[in-house]
Formats: structure tokens, sequence, C-alpha cells
């Protein structure tokens, strides 16, 4: 049986449907969807796949043109946005062979229907870590850049954690007096804060930085339960703040910014009060966003984490190289 893509004509449907999928991110519902499309000029196409009546699939696609360039994205470039990309409805009593049909046929259909509907000359889609079998896509003439990610398995207890990790993270956690700082949600204007912050020292750098306050601001709107801000003050003056995505599974460190020269090492405890809250409210797992930078490897690999993969898919038609490389600096 083919598979039919659609556009859902309820927006609740797309939703509904994600709530279905264990592969989703927090950045895969329609709101934040819709807030990437408008501050990156692109026009959404939230594509879900029907076998019959069941879905089976979804792929949200940015479509970007301008003036002789067409091109599509899972996610839209240059709002540090690591993983989109497909999610799949299980079927679990089905056996493998008629999984991978299923999955193969969904990923055709969506792409011929992005070829018809977009004709694109570029695509890009990057899977979420859940996406193990980028197959599909190579069959399909795209290009596999495996890259990596840290998850810390937050199903044991907080000493277990800090016992594997390294020892100055187990010194700065254990010997900084809780009366010399406090960390505590910072709500929508920590979230700028951060931001703010985190644009500036990109800029010091001269770095591409595009997240904005505004961009974080809809976002918080759209989906207010499922980013936070956690800020790091010492005699009430900001040292240091993180912005998280949340979901069941899992916490997200998306966006993080502190002060080096402050009295305490801000970065740890923040990370160690994620870390903390994540136990508390049950959630699986802390995912790093991202081992891909030796630099930054070098501060995250001291929480012992586990090493996860995710895909980099690219299709490009003839001159496209130039357009590649831009998607690449500006991710």
């Amino acid at each position: 049986m083919s598979i039919e893509i659609r556009t859902p004509d309820d927006p609740g449907e797309w939703n509904d449907l994600i709530d279905r999928t264990a592969d989703a991110t927090p950045f895969h519902r329609l709101a934040a969807l819709e807030v990437f499309a408008a501050h990156t000029g692109t026009s959404l196409h939230p594509l879900v796949g029907y076998k019959g009546q069941e879905p089976v699939g979804l792929l949200p696609v940015f479509e970007f043109r301008k003036g002789p360039l067409t091109a599509a994205f899972s996610p839209p470039p240059g709002r540090k946005i690591s993983y989109l990309g497909p999610v799949f409805l299980a079927a679990p009593n089905a056996k493998q062979r008629k999984r991978e049909r299923t999955h193969r046929r969904f990923v055709e259909s969506a792409l011929a229907h992005v070829d018809e509907t977009i004709g694109p000359r570029y695509v890009n889609v990057r899977t979420p870590p859940s996406y193990d079998d980028p197959r599909p896509f190579l069959w399909d003439g795209f290009d596999p850049t495996p890259r990596y990610t840290y998850h810390v398995d937050l199903a044991r207890d907080p000493e277990t954690i800090l016992a594997a990790a390294s020892s100055d993270l187990r010194s700065n956690v254990r010997k900084t007096s809780a009366d010399d700082f406090e960390i505590k949600s910072g709500g929508r204007d920590g979230m700028r804060r951060v931001i703010r912050d985190a644009r500036e020292r990109h800029a010091e750098q001269d770095v591409a930085y595009g997240v904005s306050p505004d961009f974080v601001d809809d976002l918080a709107g759209a989906i207010p339960e499922q980013i936070e801000s956690h800020v790091c003050t010492v005699d009430g003056e900001f040292v240091g703040g993180t912005v998280v995505l949340v979901d069941e599974d899992a916490v997200y460190r998306w966006q993080s910014v502190v002060d080096f020269e402050a009295p305490v090492p801000a970065q740890d405890l923040l990370d160690w009060h994620v870390i903390e809250r994540g136990i508390e409210q049950d959630r699986e797992r802390y995912d790093l966003v991202g081992a891909n930078d030796p630099r930054l490897c070098e501060y995250k690999a001291k929480f012992a984490p586990d090493v996860a993969t995710y895909y980099e898919l690219e299709r490009s038609g003839v001159g496209m190289d130039l357009v590649a490389e831009a998607y690449r600096r500006l991710r």
C-alpha cells in the first residue's frame, strides 16, 4: 500500500500525533515550528504520511526561496536548532521487515512530495538522535554525515552520577558553599538575559549567532511548558544562566552563558542544578546538545556522558556547494 503525504487540516492533529511518537523533541511541536518559520523567512510544510487512514510518520520541512535559489531544510538554518527531521509512529507488533518497508516508503513519499511542491536544488535534514537508520535517505541520493551529542543518564541517583564525573566537577559541586550563590528559575527575563549575553560573547569573538531575545521570547510563548531558564546569582548579581528544553523523557541543554571570572564555578553549578532537577522530575537523560566541537567536548565530557549519534543528510544540485557550506556555517 502506498503512503499518502498530507498536511493536517486541523492544527491540533499535528501535536496529537507528535504526542504519540517517542522520537520527537520539544522543537517538533507545531507552535515552535511556526516560530521558526516566522524568524527565518521560510514557509513551513508540516508533512504527515498516511498508510490508508493510519498515520505512520511526520516530517516538518521549511521552504526557503531567494532569487533563483530554492532550498528545503529540517531544521531551518541559523537558529541553533541542532536536530529536527522525521519522526515515526511506532507499530509495536510489526515485524522488522514491515517496519523497514513503511519507513522507506514514508521517506520516499515525503521527499517526492517535497520535490513536487517545492522543487529544491538543495535539501538538508538533521535527524534527532533517536533516528538510527538513515538508509532511505541514502537510497534517495543523500550524502550522510554522522554527528554527535552527549547524553547523561538520569536514571541514577545524584551521587552515582557525580562519582563518575571528573574530579574538578565533583570538587566544584561538593565544595562550593550553598551560601555563596543562588540558582533559581529565571522565566522569560532570564531567557532574554542569557541570549543577550550570549550574543555579546559571540560578537566579541566575531562568531555568528542567530538566536535573538525576541526569538526565544516567541518560543517561550509558543511552548511555555517545554522551555525554561535557570539563572545563577552571587550577591544578587547575574553570573550565568542556561535555557533548557524539556519533554517527558529528556532535558536539552540549549543555550548557556556564564561569567568565567565569577567567584563561583557557575557553569558547573548550573548544569548540576539541571541534572538534579531532571532526576527529581523523573527525566531519563540530559542531552548536552552537541559533541562536535573538541573545545566544547573538553567541558561536556566531565559529566561522563554517553555519546549519541544523529545524522546530517544533504542532497544538492549542480553548483550548490557554496549554499551547502553557507548552511553549515549558519547552523
